[in-house]
């Protein structure tokens, strides 16, 4: 396996599940409105995190294509995405408790799932999903001999 392709490709995938795990809510509340004070009741959005997401993708795409020089590529996925993990954490853990419980209801979504359980743990999900380009991007450096 050469860890030089496998390590940008992981981060795009991940930095892809990021946005894909912002997405969520969307589909699981029918209130807009709530979702959106949702997202905006932490310190800090995590859509800006999710934006740096998608800017880690195009980085890792041009290190993994020789677009950019993969070392400086490698660099700058690392900062981007310990910043999208930091964001990420912040936010989960600043968003108060009691705005979490109002958007549940236990209207079954697949199986046991319910809305509930999905935004009871999403904010969880996400910091949990943001380690996943930090830990690429690492991979990616450390396979380009930078660490």
């Amino acid at each position: 396996m050469d860890s030089r392709r496998a390590a940008p490709t992981l981060g795009i995938v991940a930095s892809l599940a990021v946005v894909a795990v912002l997405t969520v809510p969307y589909f699981v509340i029918d209130d807009g409105a709530a979702v959106a004070s949702y997202y905006g009741s932490g310190a800090l959005t995590p859509w800006a995190g999710g934006l740096m997401a998608l800017v880690g993708v195009i980085v890792f795409a041009a290190g993994r294509e020789n677009r950019t020089d993969p070392e400086t590529a490698a660099g700058a996925a690392v900062g981007l995405s310990v910043v999208v993990f930091l964001i990420s954490v912040l936010w989960a853990v600043t968003v108060p408790a009691d705005l979490v419980l109002q958007l549940t209801t236990d209207e079954p979504l697949l199986g046991p799932l319910t809305t509930a359980t999905v935004i009871e743990s999403h904010r969880w999900v996400l910091a949990l999903v943001a380690i996943v380009p930090a830990a690429a991007a690492g991979w990616y450096a450390k396979s380009l001999r930078l660490l």
